[in-house]
This record gives C-alpha cells, sequence and structure tokens, in this order.
C-alpha cells in the first residue's frame, strides 16, 4: 500500500499546481469510478498465429486498475543509465529542425529504432529512456526523436506539433538511411506517436522504404475525437487538466518567440483539449475545425493498409485512449498486425512487478523484443 499512497499524494499534488483551470477536485471521482480488474488474463486479438508472441502482461500487485497503473508510470522514479546520446539536428521541413538524441552501436548497421513520443513528452520521457535502454541492451540503435518544438525546441520555428505530422517521422528515417546508411529501422510510438507511426506505416503501405522493417505502438491514440472527448469525461479531468496546463504554456511561449506568427488571444475561452485543438491546432496548422483535424490525422482511416508487421498494444482501462470498434476490427482484420489488449495497464504504463534486471515496465520489454525479429 506505500506505493498507491505514493502515487495518489504525488496525484494530490498535481492536482493543486492545476487549480487554476477548475475548482473541482476531479481525482476523487476518478478513484471511485476506476474498477481496479484483478484478471491477469491477456487478451490477445489477432486473426493469424502472429510470428510475434507477447507475453502475458501482470500488473504490480499494488497497483491495479486504469488511474493507479496511469500515475503510477508518471510518478513512480526510475534511474535509467544511458550512454551519451549524439544531438542531431534533423529538417523535417526547409527550415524547420526537430532534435534527435541517437545512440549508436560501433556498428552503426545493426537494426534502428526510431521511438516517437507523446502529447507533451520529449526525448526524455521515461518511456522513451526505457525503450533506449532495452534497444541498447539488444545490440539496436536507438533514435529517441522529439516532434516540433519538443526537446526544448520552440525557438526553432513558428510551427506547431500536431498528431498528423507522420511526414516529419519520414523525414527523420530518410535522414537516417541517407547520413548514416542504416539498413534497417523499427519505428516505435507511445500515445500520440502511436499514431504518427501507425499512420506512416498505412500511408507508406506496400511502397515503404525496403529498410522499413516493422512498427509498434503502445496505447495509440488512433481515435482521436474519441479520445479527446473521453478525457473530459469527469473521472479523467485531472489528466485535460495536466495537457491544457502544458499546452498553454507551450502555446504562450511561442507567442512571445514570435509575436507575428501567433495571437495568445486564441487561449480565451477554452477548457477542454477539443477546444485547444479547435482553436489552435486546427487553426494554425491547416485544419478547419477540431472535426476535420480528428479526421485527417488519425490513423484509423489507413490501419487497414498496414503491410509490414506490426505490434498494438492497448489497455482496455487505459482513461482516455479509445479504440472505437470500427478501428478494432480494421486492426483484427490486417494479417500484419499483432493487436494485444490486456486487461490493465492504464496509459502507457503497464506496470509489473521487477525481477533481477527486469524493472517491471512490460510494454517497453516487449515491443524491443518485438524488433529483435528484424534485426
Amino acid at each position: 500500500m506505500v506505493m498507491r499512497r505514493f502515487v495518489r499524494k504525488q496525484a494530490k499534488r498535481t492536482l493543486r499546481s492545476l487549480a487554476p483551470l477548475s475548482g473541482q477536485a476531479p481525482w476523487r471521482r476518478a478513484a471511485r469510478m476506476d474498477p481496479s480488474p484483478r484478471k491477469e488474463r491477456l487478451l490477445r486479438m489477432t486473426t493469424k498465429p502472429p510470428a510475434f508472441v507477447p507475453t502475458a502482461f501482470r500488473p504490480h500487485p499494488w497497483l491495479r486498475g486504469g488511474h493507479v497503473q496511469t500515475l503510477a508510470a508518471f510518478f513512480l522514479p526510475r534511474r535509467i543509465d544511458l550512454p551519451p546520446a549524439e544531438e542531431r539536428l534533423i529538417e523535417v521541413e526547409p527550415g524547420i529542425p526537430v532534435l534527435c538524441h541517437c545512440h549508436w552501436q560501433k556498428d552503426r548497421n545493426a537494426l534502428t529504432l526510431i521511438v516517437v513520443h507523446g502529447l507533451e513528452g520529449s526525448s526524455e520521457s521515461q518511456y522513451m529512456l526505457g525503450i533506449a535502454r532495452n534497444g541498447l541492451a539488444a545490440g539496436m540503435n536507438v533514435v529517441r526523436m522529439n516532434q516540433r518544438n519538443c526537446g526544448g525546441m520552440d525557438h526553432s520555428a513558428a510551427t506547431l506539433y500536431n498528431s498528423g505530422r507522420s511526414a516529419d517521422v519520414a523525414a527523420v528515417a530518410r535522414n537516417l538511411v541517407e547520413q548514416d546508411g542504416i539498413t534497417g529501422f523499427v519505428l516505435i510510438g507511445f500515445s500520440m506517436g502511436g499514431n504518427l507511426v501507425l499512420k506512416l506505416a498505412g500511408e507508406w503501405g506496400s511502397a515503404a522504404p525496403a529498410e522499413f522493417r516493422g512498427v509498434a505502438a503502445v496505447c495509440p491514440a488512433v481515435n482521436l475525437a474519441a479520445g479527446a472527448d473521453a478525457l473530459h469525461e469527469p473521472g479523467n479531468r485531472i489528466y485535460e487538466y495536466y495537457f491544457l496546463l502544458q499546452l498553454f504554456r507551450r502555446f504562450r511561449r511561442k507567442v512571445r518567440l514570435f509575436p507575428g506568427d501567433f495571437d495568445a488571444s486564441r487561449l480565451r475561452g477554452v477548457k477542454t483539449l477539443r477546444g485547444f485543438d479547435d482553436r489552435v491546432t486546427a487553426y494554425y496548422c491547416g485544419f478547419t475545425g477540431a472535426d476535420d483535424y480528428y479526421d485527417r490525422a488519425a490513423a484509423a482511416s489507413v490501419v487497414s493498409r498496414i503491410a509490414r508487421p506490426a505490434l498494438v498494444i492497448h489497455a482496455a482501462n487505459d482513461p482516455f485512449v479509445r479504440i472505437l470498434q470500427g478501428t478494432r476490427q480494421a486492426l483484427l482484420a490486417n494479417p500484419n498486425i499483432t493487436y494485444v489488449e490486456t486487461e490493465d495497464g492504464g496509459h502507457c504504463a503497464f506496470v509489473g512487478a521487477g525481477e533481477g534486471d527486469y524493472d517491471g515496465r512490460w510494454a517497453e520489454r516487449e515491443v524491443v523484443e518485438f524488433a529483435k525479429q528484424f534485426r
């Protein structure tokens, strides 16, 4: 119970920091709504025996339930030691660089993992570091890619990142092939990053680069509208407050850096993520509104065209990422996709009990195990 109390204490501190956005106390509602399922059965749904068979996820006995898992992954301290990375600026469009942290094996011909973070994350997010550690130990190169603006790059260009910029991931992959001569890569994404890598794999289809081996996504936000609406549910407001706080800060920073390109008044009246996407993301990124953005940027419309091996991991009790029935059917119908849905795991968490060198972060382990088949 010590770990559970620690997570709840940190969550309450977070709520106090978000108090200016609302006077509500969603943590209490979230705690009541959490069903805390006790079963450990793995729900693996696929249309044919996959080349990769994941192990069953068993949540830590003190950390059961979607909200507890999600907050535990966010707050519990971790120590991940990595060798120094090569910092590289890669232009994804003329004049628009993104910052990548590259970890190389002595032989750069090793398989390369290109890892993409989620909304308001960065190359320093814990799951990004965890993938880097596991990939390096498995003899792979690892490139931790920051999306536009992220990783301290707000100053670099008058642009915003969004869930539709799969071409940015393609530009990074192309640069690594052309500049470093890598002969094989796997795309890995978490949450928003999961949507981006699946979207790119679907857009490439059977015409993907020869070096592209496969793709893995953890809790991918492939149904953007459903996810945005789920964030506004009473039990999920803690997460919506957090994202809005971070997005407001970033946008105000962009206004200060590029006053002629961005207008802070567009934040007036914004109280939801959907509102932010309608007033800011869509407006500055070429969409007619939030609905248009969600429709055109979601990977759900192209997952049926993925033509290389893919692994999709999702938790049934993810508090706010929703995979709609039509999308689930498309994932299941594609013989190239192994779709894994666990009963517990929360959002990008999957915190189990550690043992030996294994720290219990199940999803981070499984995606690297999936990638091993392409070495």
